[in-house]
């Protein structure tokens, strides 16, 4: 029978897509088949559907997600019954339920006057659905002793309507009052029998973005890019007074409001905004005046991509409308759906959660659930990465992600002013990460002596040393060898070989391994393969292979691919001969005899590894013939155009290169590398170094 999660709350404005955001990133790391289902919805576009359906690539009909709206909803009920209204939804639901492993049902929004007790249907809809309720109480400019209160409220009301509760959680509490509101829940004299989640208020959740300020008032984007109009207005500042007082009230994130005939006020803001002291969302100009091109064009060399929009209404319609807009998560917000998914993992114990759904456990792994379970295990030991590309802008895009999603702590080298000003042009907010200008850094002189020591028997001078240690790649392995982060990124704007020869050079090799080889994770649609070495070996020996093997078995268990190797070849078993397939059968050989613990076959060809028919004629009495996932290849040759191949021809999502074998982590990106592919990698290279410190 599918398990179905029924997320709802108890009135407006609990911040309730919090929760079913976070509620559906959690269901998609553990099954592949998750469906959605709103029992009522109001005419208009379903935001909240459209981010879902596009952020988990859901497959499903549009139209089988919604049950009714509610004027259909409100002619039924009143025309048949409370019970034909409800029977019809039950009916609605199971169409969907019967295709998936899984539903997330989303709660009716308590919105609509003609259905008063909202609480009792949506608790009803939930019996009958046979889901489980997750109820969200939202704490917004409530006392910490009324947020405690209607919380055990809301939790005997589901209760005492029959709901399996699997947790409640307490949304937008002020900061200040988190501490003693989940005290308050833990009371042993009040306790509640369910975990209970309380999460405070993040202001850039509830602040619109420029862009939907500007499609609200219909605005005109003078100056400013896609990057920009994404950016969340925070606050407001109304320019009325003279520049050094209006300075004064710029506060980050802030929207300028001006009219357009202030151009010192308009330079002023961005001028402020390109020296960091604020960095602010973007000026909005009124009553349509717009500043002189020449005005025009200096705010552009001042503030690159920051928007500056002109509206036809006054000051004071400007500020109605302002004040009464609330910003949305959506397919469109990005930035919003990390830093929620950031907040829901930060307050929300999910693995705790994750095991009160108990979903039904899939044997497949999709390219989705691996990325999500890579930022799982990263965030649970914090680790510190170091990203020497720190004015790179897919990096800085990549760094955001990262912090919002808590993922782990960061360090970005370069000039600092520099970083910040591209930060602050791109709209980011690089919070607590650590910024650091080799050029200037404290550390330089010191790590510039340590790698004249390492580096004694090249002649290497301290003056060498110290032009050698300024480049970040250099820098930055040096503050991973002093132990000043615990892993690297680098090669976005890099070679392969400035990134990682800093590493074989003072990082070096670990005791048991006598190579650095890599490995790909391939993310094929239902499962996760690993293949090794397509990147740093040209021709490995038979020796070198074995070690490759090890390594890459060990890699594949770290991340929870349980190894059955497969050494590769262009021959099956007994059935060839000659110096290359000769050279992977001693290394298969070496290998069962250095670890007899490993599942390992070889020589193998590449179908009879992974095709259990192939397989079956083939090695019909293989373990590893037909289901393995660590595929060695004899050569880079072989390895690198195989996983090419493979990435295009089949769409394999390709994780990596993976470097092993160094003693601490640092890993290499493709030039072409996306800020997804960053993310990634930066994720792996924390969870290498969680396993580097034990």
């Amino acid at each position: 029978m599918t398990r179905s999660v029924y997320v709802t709350g108890i009135d407006r404005g609990d911040g309730r897509q919090v929760v079913e955001l976070g509620v559906m990133e959690l269901l998609t790391r553990q099954v592949d088949r998750v469906g959605v289902f709103r029992p009522l919805l109001h005419h208009g576009p379903d935001r909240l559907f459209d981010l879902l359906r596009a952020r988990y690539r859901l497959t499903q009909d549009p139209a089988t997600v919604y049950g009714m709206d509610y004027h259909e909803a409100s002619t039924l009920q009143a025309e048949h019954g409370t019970d034909e209204l409800v029977s019809t939804l039950v009916e609605r639901f199971h169409g969907v339920a019967r295709d998936y492993d899984v539903v997330l049902v989303l709660g009716t929004d308590f919105a609509d006057t003609q259905f008063p007790d909202e609480l009792s249907l949506n608790a009803r809809l939930a019996n009958e659905f046979g889901a489980s309720v997750i109820s969200v109480v939202g704490g917004r400019k409530q006392t910490a002793e009324s947020v405690a209160a209607e919380t055990h409220n809301a939790f005997r009301a589901y209760e005492g309507l029959g709901c399996d509760v699997l947790a409640m959680v307490v949304n937008r509490v002020a900061p200040a009052d988190r501490t003693e509101i989940a005290e308050r829940l833990g009371d042993s004299r009040l306790p509640l029998p369910v975990p209970c989640y309380v999460v405070p208020d993040e202001p850039a959740l509830s602040a619109p973005t420029v862009a939907q300020i500007t499609h609200a008032l219909g605005g005109k984007v003078l100056l400013g890019d896609d990057s920009g109009l994404a950016r969340d207005a925070l606050n407001f500042v109304f320019g009325g007074a003279m520049l050094p007082n209006f300075l004064n009230a710029l506060t980050p994130g802030c929207l300028v409001v001006t009219p357009g005939d202030r151009a010192d006020l308009v330079v002023g803001a961005l001028a402020a905004h390109s020296a960091g002291t604020p960095p602010i969302a973007g000026v909005l100009l009124t009553l349509n005046e717009r500043p002189s091109e020449e005005v025009l064009t200096l705010a552009a060399r001042l503030a690159p991509g920051t928007p500056v929009v002109a509206v036809e209404t006054g000051s004071f319609l400007t500020a109605s409308e302002l004040f009464s807009m609330e910003g949305k998560l959506s397919a469109v917000t990005p930035r919003k759906a990390e830093t929620a998914l950031g907040l829901f993992e930060r307050y929300v114990d999910t693995a705790e959660l994750r095991g009160r759904v108990s979903a039904p456990s899939s044997d497949r792994i999709t390219p989705m659930m691996f990325e999500h379970t890579l930022l799982e295990q990263a965030r649970s030991e914090r680790r510190r990465v170091v990203l020497p590309e720190g004015t790179e802008e897919r990096v800085l895009h990549a760094a955001e992600v990262i912090l919002r999603r808590n993922v782990c702590d960061l360090t970005l080298l370069g000039p600092v002013e520099q970083i910040r000003k591209k930060a602050a042009d791109l709209g980011i907010d690089l919070g607590d990460s650590m910024l650091v200008d080799p050029a200037t850094s404290e550390w330089r002189d010191s790590f510039a002596e340590k790698y004249a020591q390492f580096r004694a028997h090249k002649n290497v001078s301290i003056e060498l040393a110290h032009d050698v240690v300024s480049d970040v790649n250099y820098f930055g392995t040096m503050m991973v060898q002093e132990g000043l982060a615990d892993g690297m990124v680098s090669g976005s704007v890099h070679s392969t070989a400035a990134t990682i020869r800093p590493a074989f050079e003072i990082i070096k090799t670990k005791p048991d391994a006598d190579i650095v080889s890599s490995v790909f994770f391939m993310c094929l649609a239902d499962k996760v393969l690993v293949y090794g070495d397509c990147a740093v070996n040209p021709d490995p020996n038979a020796e070198q292979l074995a070690d490759i093997a090890v390594q890459s078995a060990a890699t594949a268990r770290r991340f929870g691919v349980e190894p059955r190797i497969a050494m590769l070849s262009y021959s099956t078993g007994t059935s060839g001969s000659g110096a290359d397939v000769d050279k992977v059968r001693e290394a298969t050989e070496i290998v069962r005899a250095r670890r007899p613990d490993l599942l390992i076959e070889g020589p193998i060809q590449y179908d009879a590894a992974v095709e259990p028919s192939v397989a079956a004629t083939k090695l019909p009495d293989s373990e590893v013939a037909g289901q393995a996932t660590v595929l060695i290849f004899p050569d880079l040759n072989t390895g690198n155009n195989t996983y090419k191949a493979v990435q295009r021809s089949a769409g394999a999502l390709a994780v990596g290169p993976v470097l092993q074998g160094l003693r601490k982590p640092v890993n290499d990106l493709s030039r072409g590398a996306l800020v997804q592919d960053i993310v990634t990698t930066v994720a792996i290279t924390a969870i290498q170094a969680q396993t580097a410190a034990r």
